[in-house]
């Protein structure tokens, strides 16, 4: 379940799937969705996003990743981070892996513990990420380490990527440093938030190779290898993937 509580101005929203180590399916990126809205409209002036138990999200429930209601909910809901009108910090506590790469990514800001990774494992399985999470991996983490965690499938810490961590730390830090932006002038960060994103991220959508990209990542769950992907998790065996 995703279960959402107030402190003071601050909201805090957990995702709490702890026998599937925080992993999201359908209906959680729904509910995911509608938390993070809710609080905002509840009058939070910032919002923490964490899990449950000792992972952060161990990223899509592999039993439901492979259907398009599943990736229009989570792009829904990495869309509804980005664009909420206060600022979101992830209290990274363990394993940021895929979907929960995205989400931390996501975020505004990040507060990364000591037992947190990060992985975008999607070449391993057939399956790819869009090209605004590429490029907000490469913003965030640097070019080089974006081509290892996509290129090599490398899972990464924050030791080895500080770029990744805005601050080290546990959820108690995160709630305290988001106690203290939340008296902050809101308008004031509200534009802020939305000019960095434009600046930083304009539209992919007006990019010279905007319809390359889209073709190519709407290709990869199209092909022979994404079948053979959920086909070799299901037999439990290792994929053997031929690029068609």
């Amino acid at each position: 379940m995703i279960t959402a509580s107030r402190h003071g101005a601050v909201a805090l929203v957990e995702i709490d799937r702890q026998d599937r180590r925080n992993a999201l399916d359908t209906e959680h990126c729904h509910a995911l969705t509608a938390a993070l809205d809710g609080a905002v409209d509840d009058g939070a002036r910032a919002v923490v996003l964490t899990g449950a138990g000792t992972a952060f999200c161990a990223g899509a429930d592999l039993d439901g990743v492979h259907s398009p209601e599943f990736l229009t909910a989570l792009y829904d809901t990495l869309r509804t981070v980005t664009e909420l009108g206060v600022p979101v910090l992830a209290a990274v506590n363990g394993p940021a892996i895929g979907a929960g790469t995205q989400l931390a990514l996501a975020a505004d800001l990040r507060v990364v513990g000591p037992t947190a990774r990060f992985g975008l494992p999607t070449a391993q399985l057939g399956l790819a990420v869009d090209p605004w999470t590429l490029r907000r991996l490469a913003l965030v983490a640097g070019g080089g380490a974006a081509r290892r965690v996509v290129l090599a499938c490398e899972q990464v810490t924050a030791e080895q990527v500080p770029a990744l961590a805005d601050r080290l730390g546990d959820l108690e830090v995160a709630m305290a440093w988001a106690a203290q932006v939340a008296v902050l002038a809101p308008m004031t960060l509200a534009y802020s938030k939305r000019v960095l994103n434009q600046v930083l991220e304009p539209d992919l959508a007006l990019g010279a190779h905007a319809v390359e990209h889209e073709a190519a990542f709407r290709a990869c769950f199209a092909s022979a290898d994404f079948a053979e992907g959920r086909a070799a998790r299901t037999e439990k065996r290792a994929p053997v993937f031929r690029g068609r």
